[in-house]
């Protein structure tokens, strides 16, 4: 790529202007034996490569903390041309979509977002999203109950995230409704209880994959039991792993609902990030938040509106789905363009090097001659569980001394789980980062 605007002719009519005849003729002051006689320049290297080494040498300077935790919100690499198109005016600068003549811009944007999002999901319908995944849970569950009306009971397995099961707590605190929470075994849901729980009165069924301990697994026949029942069954998904994983689509589900900051959202301390909600097409009228929709003028000419508001708090009142009347247009336009950047084989490829970053930092502690154990051998994705023989919020501690971020405690959100470790590796982690992380784990125990 020239990183110069000049053309030839530019570069002829300035080197005649200073009165010399080429380039080389500038650096004549140089004498020979000070010159350059090679640079020995590197081999190319992709975006991510360059910005990883820049990375390195900036660390040099005593900056820069090595992360490993995860638990719902990861460190991704986000291709740089996601920042540039997301900052351009046009998109930067309208406001949220609200009123039915916002740009057309803008509501291509959200109608290719939701087109997207279904062709991720494997789901019939996706509205142009909600304020973040704690948020897109509680609101699957409201639409579960306005779905099924007289039914009162939530089930909801304890490898969902904690934060978005106090999310749904608070969001349905003064409804009349039940919320029986059914403990994991061995880090997966227990199929058995959640079955055997599931009854007439039962609303819907909440589940994650892979879970909040990263765990993977398989729900098709957990579905299929809640929907003879005639409940419905909600799935709160991790958006890369859909490059590798079965899809909300493929195993059944009613409704899947998400957190899009895997998807070239930087982490910013918490936020702003992205909910991700979508549905089978029948339940569509029933989907809260905005639904952008392609149609054609009196002239024939493609045009692009707020398909769905008419359903919307701001017009029904009491009797809508939800209260969301606005979406998240800007961290959804970042989530479509970083889908469209990496490609349906790209996408494919970032999942599967989280997939194996996670498998190789799992095998590379389990190696170590220390007496860390590894409460999990099944399938995990991104994340899993360590057992420390020391309290693991004090190991955190102390290993961020070192700028290493060692994970999350469950035990802040899990009695009895003080010296767990929930651990996290994505795409970002290089073989380095592994070494360190290794390194101080072993330090730490030796103390």
């Amino acid at each position: 790529m020239n990183y110069t605007p000049h053309t030839e002719e530019d570069i002829k009519k300035m080197l005649k202007s200073i009165g010399v005849s080429c380039v080389e003729e500038l650096f004549d002051v140089i004498p020979q034996e000070l010159r350059a006689q090679s640079f020995e320049l590197p081999e190319s290297m992709s975006e991510q490569g360059v910005s990883k080494e820049i990375e390195r040498l900036l660390s040099l300077n005593g900056s820069g903390i090595r992360n490993f935790a995860g638990g719902g919100f990861y460190d991704h690499y986000i291709p740089s041309a996601v920042d540039f198109l997301s900052s351009r005016s046009e998109f930067y600068t309208p406001y949220t979509p609200y009123q039915s003549e916002c740009s057309q811009g803008t509501l291509q944007a959200l109608y290719e977002y939701q087109s997207a999002i279904c062709r991720l999901t494997g789901m019939d319908v996706s509205n142009a999203s909600v304020y973040d995944g704690g948020t897109a849970a509680a609101e699957a569950v409201l639409m579960a109950l306005n779905i099924t009306r007289n039914r009162r009971k939530i089930i909801i397995d304890s490898g969902v995230n904690p934060l978005y099961r106090e999310i749904i707590h608070t969001y349905t605190e003064n409804l009349n409704i039940e919320i029986v929470e059914v403990d994991s075994i061995n880090y997966r849901a227990d199929r058995k209880k959640l079955k055997g729980l599931t009854d007439k009165d039962t609303a819907a069924v909440l589940l994650q994959n892979p879970n909040f301990f990263g765990a993977v697994d398989d729900y098709t026949d957990i579905v299929a039991a809640a929907a003879e029942n005639g409940a419905l069954s909600i799935l709160l998904f991790y958006p890369v792993s859909l490059g590798v994983l079965k899809t909300p689509g493929e195993m059944g589900f009613d409704i899947a609902a998400g957190e899009g900051q895997s998807l070239g959202i930087p982490l910013s301390f918490g936020g702003p990030y992205l909910g991700i909600l979508a549905a089978c097409k029948k339940y569509l009228r029933k989907l809260p938040g905005r639904i952008a929709g392609a149609a054609q003028d009196s002239n024939g000419r493609r045009g692009y509106v707020l398909s769905m508001q008419a359903r919307e708090q701001h017009i029904r009142r009491e009797k809508a789905t939800s209260n969301i009347c606005t979406n998240q247009n800007l961290m959804a336009l970042r989530a479509l363009l970083y889908m469209v950047l990496t490609g349906k084989s790209g996408f494919v490829n970032v999942s599967k090097k989280n997939l194996m970053a996670a498998a190789k930092l799992k095998e590379t502690i389990a190696a170590l001659k220390t007496e860390i154990e590894i409460p999990f051998y099944g399938p995990v994705y991104n994340e899993f569980v360590i057992k420390l023989p020391v309290d693991a919020r004090a190991a955190v501690k102390k290993m961020l001394q070192q700028k290493i971020l060692a994970g999350v405690p469950l035990g802040d959100f899990y009695p009895g789980r003080q010296n767990e470790l929930l651990v996290c590796a994505t795409e970002s982690s290089s073989d380095e980062d592994f070494k360190l992380y290794t390194d101080a784990l072993e330090n730490l125990l030796k103390l």
